[in-house]
């Protein structure tokens, strides 16, 4: 679309706000599973409470953004829409479930005294199900789906997704939204919970990191086009620096861990590697939306239904991020035992 001499790429523009609307989700409802996770790991009511209390006024919320991904990728990018989820049906089925039997046990568990662990265990099973999906959908994305591409179908079997790859990063992000988690309640909490959860932020971040660089090195040969984009000519300098960029932000986060004993700075500096790596994923991807088969202009929407719906977008996104930050900003500071949601 022609505008005043230069061309607005409508379709990279989607694009983009897709994998803004996705980033988005994965740090904001990643602690929040990761919190989940981490309960299981706390046997005292009172601690729990202050766990569940220290995402209680946002995390409805924090899943607007995966609406907003799935419906944007729906209505910009229909053709993908109809290629990545019948190859996926099984793991976002199962992180859908996990997040709605989540949410039922956050509000049940406050309900009743005698199934209170019953609840607990269904908030600990939905956030581990959610975050493991969540990790085997994108691996199962990132090694490749196949497709007809004369019938413009999906091609493959129904076990597609199930490989070594997709499960080691479905383990990947669950750890990683352990450590997102933990930093979380190093932030907002204080005393004997926020020592132990700081304590063990650390080992979870080693692992976190660990397994960075096993995907990171394994991911490149799933495809030649992963490889190219990584190691030819030039570029092998871009992978060198997003290298460094990780390690030294995870030498800050266990610095500020450890040595300097921040509270807010771990969590931001933990927040600040997913979106390396997310930066990572999106320039092995682009601009395939449906790796390495099709691009993000095969699979766009007609330019007209686009602009319709960015008008929308253009209305509704800053509503959304205002109405996000004011929430977080109402409820920051420290969550206290016998305060909050009952």
């Amino acid at each position: 679309m022609p505008v005043e001499g230069f061309t607005l790429d409508l379709t990279t523009i989607w694009a983009f706000l897709i994998a803004l609307a996705v980033l988005i989700y994965v740090i904001l409802d990643g602690f929040d599973l990761g919190l989940g996770m981490l309960f299981a790991l706390e046997r005292k009511r009172g601690d729990r409470d202050v766990m569940m209390n220290s995402v209680a006024p946002v995390w409805d919320g924090n899943e607007t953004w995966l609406v907003l991904g799935g419906g944007g990728l729906l209505a910009a990018f229909p053709l993908a829409y109809a290629l990545i989820l019948p190859a996926l049906y099984a793991p976002i089925i199962a992180m859908l479930l996990a997040l709605i039997f989540r949410g039922v046990a956050f509000e049940f568990r406050w309900r009743t005294e005698r199934g209170r662990w019953a609840w607990d265990i269904a908030f600990i099973a939905g956030s581990g199900i959610a975050a493991l999906s969540q990790g085997i959908t994108l691996g199962g994305l990132l090694q490749g789906i196949q497709i007809d591409k004369a019938a413009r179908a999906y091609s493959g079997g129904w076990w597609d997704w199930l490989t070594p790859f997709s499960l080691t990063v479905g383990v990947a992000v669950m750890v990683g939204y352990m450590l997102l988690g933990a930093t979380w309640l190093v932030m907002k909490t204080g005393g004997p919970l926020q020592e132990r959860m700081r304590a063990r932020a650390w080992p979870l971040g080693a692992v976190t990191l660990a397994f960075i660089g096993i995907v990171s090195l394994w991911t490149p040969f799933l495809q030649d086009g992963y490889y190219n984009r990584w190691f030819a000519d030039w570029r092998i300098a871009l992978a060198g620096g997003v290298a460094a960029a990780v390690l030294a932000i995870a030498a800050l986060m266990f610095r500020s861990l450890t040595i300097h004993r921040h509270e807010y700075r771990p969590f931001v500096l933990a927040l600040m590697l997913f979106v390396l790596c997310f930066v990572g994923l999106g320039i092995s991807m682009f601009p395939y939306i449906v790796p390495t088969e099709i691009t993000i202009y095969e699979a766009a929407a007609p330019a007209k239904s686009q602009i319709f719906m960015l008008v929308g977008a253009v209305i509704l996104l800053p509503v959304i991020l205002i109405y996000t930050a004011y929430a977080y900003w109402v409820f920051r500071g420290k969550v206290d035992e016998g305060t909050g949601y009952h």
